[in-house]
């Protein structure tokens, strides 16, 4: 049941035919025709109709048709109809419901609405969304129409021909066909779209083009998808119908053999545009520089602007702007051309490569701020340069040579600016582009004179591309714009359009790197003076042919190295390990160790020895033979200077001291110690002078060295290490004067130290001849050394052994003659500063000494031991007074029986005097205490019937104090002396003292 608006909407489309129509409603529901009609066109009715009436008249009309019959009502979009009022959907249900019961399934209903229908019915309430809920769940069978099929009802409502023109038609197929089939082709689109397929096909479809179907309705749906046109607009079979009907009137009138351009679909959907596109289009109209075609470009172009799958380059608007069969597509295309040219004058449309994009108004004016934008030629030289070396050529900056398989590095130039980083001495590969300023003015002969210059490098020389040059300017101008322009406080069209020109601007570099790679291919390249046919097919591989060539034609001094080394370090370390000198200078000819450039490595350490310059392995091997003319491998010229070390020409220096041998593998297995390394070139000994050296060896060594320099370098030095080994074992011993030597020994390991610090070996055997002197005294000396601490030091520490014993009789021993003598001897070998030829007299001499001390000790304590023992007997006398108290008997007389053992045990003669005087003492000492012992016991035991023996104190007189005359002379002096002494003695008798005459 259609609306009124509706009907008129769609009667011609369908081809309803309203009288029937009219007929059978009323019939169906015996109503006069009259208010059937009423009823169709305005909603309202003169006559009532409840339902089960009209269940039960559609009922009958259905039995008087036959069984076979049927009846269908369309309700037509019914989400109007829920959106205004729920109950409207309840009626429908309520009909719906009865027709099933009366009619047995005879009766159907059909309501179609959006697919989308909650977008239509927008916001509702949860009570009215579960009662729509309840509804469509009436309605069990659902069908999703799609308008996959589109083509099919256009041509069934539309284009159906009348029996007369299809005649026509099948024989315009039969001679136009295979026409037809170039002219309708596309280039580089994202889908295959429909070609005629026979005569029948081409009649239903006339005069459109198969391919209009599909890509028509592709346009519908971009378009709503992109905004630039209302939800409003239909994606299926009613806008199409609409749009195919408005262009079929268009050409109705024309003569067969015209077909359907694809600008004449543009009316039928202009007014659901937004106002900003059709301002653009039409405000084109009004642009007296642009002629009417220009706008049906326009218009193709602003069809398909969103549309991925259909590319806007030129052949495919041929194709798009077809308006005949047999239509020039050259002209055609000459006239899309010139119009794409002044629309994109008029900045109506952009251009990125070779397609072509509608711009709105916004998006115009963003393109006429870009081509505002000023850049240099420095600015396309450095994009130029950064896409063929980043991007095609993958940002390589070093090419492996296939020969020895050795990175060498190489300059990259665009138009005359460096990119990247150079490196001295390397060499260069540059691109000149048809934006150089020089370039129209070189030329192949300049460009072959250009590559022989700075020792030979490839020059690139571009085709001309007025592509690439166009294309360049684009991309540096639009990424200028966004980097300046792009704002996050833009509205949001702008900020889209902003993000697709950044998409587009990525995909115009990426256009660009195909292009240069394919010129880059193309390209005329020019190495070392001569012109080179290339054979790659991609870029890189063309760059490594150049400079594979570049090498083998500048690196002349390359092919020095005839044989390489599969493991450097190992063959280094195996020739470090060898001892034979001589073996290796003899294999330093033979082929395989490179004897060329050998050669050429010693010259160059000779020459620069010689200017007294600093040499540097990491120079050497990464610097002088890593670049041109050699571009040896690093490792392969440190091999070359280990077989110049090993053969003695050279050596290695590190803080201004010789590498050891041990060390040097180490060293130099590390390649970043390189730096921290230096060379110097060893000078060879005059063989003169290797003949002198080796006969001073034997005279100091006792032994002849090996004849060549190395060897008897080694031999020396070895010898000297010993000794001055040795010698400094002496040295500790004799630093305190004990030991003799010390003089001797320090001079000596002066002289050794000075020589083994000569590190060049012909320095080292000049001065070893030049010290023969001073080194056969050192051989002298060191032979009285060595003999002296390795055999006679044993007697020197009985000599010091005795010098220590007779230290304390020297005065007694002196009295006599022959121990004084062998004494004397003693201390002159003693003292001696090389007593190495007396040490052999100690022993007899010190036999001699010990016969007169032994007697004079053995006298001694004899004497003393009497004196001690008469003590001793006194003591015990003075002890029987007193009761012979055990007590006190202990501790008198033990003092004197220590006394006793000192002596027996004592060696110095003055200490066993001593004691025999000390002996006097003690048994003074013990007689004071007896007297004291007694004079107690009186005290204690007074009054006892028998007394304690009376203690007489003893007096001791010494004759010698009575006179102060050293000797007597007259009787007077002897009686003067004897009335003293008679005169003390008597004192001590009246005293009842005992008197002890000493």
């Amino acid at each position: 049941i259609l609306t009124n608006t509706e009907w008129k909407d769609e009667r011609d489309a369908y081809e309803f035919n309203r009288d029937e129509v009219i007929e059978a409603l009323s019939k169906t529901l015996g109503q006069s025709q009259a208010s059937c009609e009423k009823w169709i066109d305005t909603g309202e009715s003169t006559f009532s109709l409840t339902v089960e009436n009209f269940a039960k008249w559609v009922k009958e009309y259905l039995d008087q048709q036959g069984p076979n019959h049927r009846v269908i009502f369309l309700v037509d979009e019914v989400g109007q109809f829920i959106g205004a009022d729920t109950a409207l959907m309840l009626n429908l249900q309520t009909i719906t419901e009865q027709l099933g019961t009366a009619c047995n399934g005879r009766a159907w209903v059909v309501v179609t609405s959006q697919e989308d229908i909650d977008a239509v019915l927008g916001e509702m309430r949860s009570s009215r969304e579960n009662d729509f809920s309840k509804i469509q769940g009436r309605f069990k069978t659902r069908l999703s129409l799609s308008s996959a099929n589109v083509d099919e009802v256009i041509q069934q409502r539309l284009l159906r021909k009348h029996d007369s023109a299809c005649p026509v038609l099948h024989q315009l197929y039969s001679e136009k066909g295979d026409i037809l089939k170039n002219q309708l082709s596309f280039r580089d689109v994202g889908t295959t779209y429909k070609q005629f397929k026979e005569a029948d096909d081409f009649v239903l479809t006339y005069p459109f083009a198969p391919y209009q179907f599909k890509l028509l309705q592709r346009i519908f749906e971009s378009i709503r998808k992109a905004g630039a046109t209302g939800l409003h607009l239909a994606r299926g079979e009613r806008s199409l119908l609409d749009a195919f009907q408005h262009a079929a009137k268009t050409v109705a009138d024309q003569e067969i053999g015209v077909l359907v351009p694809l600008y004449l679909f543009y009316p039928s959907i202009e007014s659901f545009l937004d106002t900003t596109i059709k301002l653009t289009i039409s405000h084109a109209r009004e642009n007296e520089s642009l002629e009417p075609f220009d706008i049906n470009v326009l218009q193709v172009l602003f069809l398909i602007r969103y549309v991925d799958e259909m590319t806007g380059n030129v052949d495919n608007l041929v194709t798009l702007c077809l308006d005949e069969i047999d239509a020039d597509r050259l002209a055609i295309k000459r006239q899309i051309e010139e119009s794409l040219a002044r629309l994109e004058k008029d900045s109506l449309v952009n251009r990125g490569g070779d397609l072509y994009y509608f711009l709105t108004n916004e998006e115009r004016d963003i393109n006429q701020e870009i081509k505002k934008e000023i850049v240099s030629s420095a600015d396309e030289a450095k994009l130029l340069g950064e896409i063929i070396f980043l991007d095609c050529l993958r940002d390589q900056k070093k090419h492996r040579y296939s020969v020895t398989k050795k990175d060498i590095p190489f300059n990259r130039v665009c138009d005359q600016h460096p990119v990247g980083r150079n490196t001295d001495h390397a060499m260069i590969f540059s691109v000149v582009t048809p934006l150089d300023d020089n370039f129209n003015l070189d030329h192949e002969y300049q460009s072959t004179l250009d590559s022989d210059n700075d020792g030979g490098k490839a020059i690139v020389r571009l085709q001309d591309n007025e592509a690439m040059g166009r294309e360049l300017k684009a991309y540096l101008r639009t990424d200028k714009y966004l980097k300046t322009k792009d704002d996050s406080t833009s509205p949001p069209t702008t900020r889209r359009i902003h993000k697709d020109l950044a998409a587009e601007n990525q995909q115009r570099r990426n256009r660009l790197t195909s292009l240069l790679g394919e010129m880059l291919v193309e390209a005329s390249y020019f190495v070392a003076g001569k012109k080179l046919a290339i054979s790659a097919s991609d870029p890189i591989a063309a760059m490594e042919e150049s400079l594979e060539y570049l090498i083998e034609n500048t690196f002349t001094k390359l092919s020095y190295l005839k044989q390489l080394s599969d493991n450097p370090l190992k063959e280094i370390n195996a020739i470090l390990r060898s001892d034979d000198v001589v073996q290796m200078t003899l294999q330093m000819e033979s082929p395989e160790n490179n004897p060329q450039a050998l050669e050429d490595v010693r010259r160059y350490i000779g020459l620069a020895s010689g200017q007294n310059r600093e040499i540097v392995v990491y120079d050497l091997c990464y610097g002088r033979f890593s670049d041109r003319p050699y571009g040896w491998p690093e490792l392969e010229t440190a091999l070359l200077l280990v077989r110049l070390y090993a053969a003695g020409e050279i050596l290695y220096i590190r803080s201004g001291d010789t590498i050891k041998h041990d060390d040097l593998y180490p060293a130099l297995s590390e390649m970043r110690n390189w730096r921290k390394i230096t060379i110097v070139q060893r000078v060879t000994a005059n063989p003169e002078v290797v003949k002198k050296a080796r006969e001073v060896g034997k005279d100091i060594f006792h032994e002849m060295g090996p004849d060549s320099e190395e060897a008897l370098d080694d031999f020396l030095r070895k010898k000297l290490e010993h000794q001055k080994s040795s010698l400094l074992r002496y040295a500790d011993l004799a630093e305190d004067g004990r030991y003799p030597g010390k003089e001797s020994i320090s001079d000596s390991l002066a002289t050794i130290k000075a020589l083994l610090m000569v590190d060049e070996s012909n320095r080292f055997l000049e001065r070893f001849v030049n010290e023969k002197e001073a080194l056969l005294q050192l051989a002298d000396d060191y032979h009285d050394l060595d003999h002296f601490y390795q055999h006679q030091k044993p007697a020197w520490d009985k000599l010091l052994k005795a010098e220590q014993q007779f230290g304390p009789n020297q005065r007694q021993l002196e009295q006599d003659e022959a121990a004084k003598k062998s004494l004397d001897r003693m201390k002159t070998i003693r003292s001696a500063a090389e007593p190495y030829k007396m040490v052999h007299e100690v022993d007899p001499l010190i036999q001699a000494v010990q016969q007169v001390n032994d007697k004079l000790i053995s006298e001694q304590r004899t004497e003393s031991l009497q004196q001690i023992d008469s003590q001793i007997e006194a003591v015990r006398e003075e002890l029987k007074i007193a009761g012979n108290e055990q007590v006190l008997s202990s501790s008198c007389l033990r003092p004197l029986e220590s006394l006793k053992s000192q002596v027996t045990g004592q060696t110095s003669l003055a200490h066993i005097i001593q004691a025999g005087m000390e002996a006097v003492n003690l048994k003074d000492r013990a007689i004071k205490q007896i007297g004291q012992f007694l004079a107690n016991q009186a005290k204690e035991k007074p009054g006892i019937s028998e007394p304690p023996p009376k203690f007489r104190k003893p007096k001791v007189i010494h004759p010698k104090t009575l006179t102060t005359k050293s000797y007597l002379e007259s009787p007077a002096d002897i009686e003067a002396f004897l009335t003293a002494l008679r005169k003390e003695l008597e004192t001590a008798i009246a005293n009842e003292e005992r008197v002890e005459i000493r």
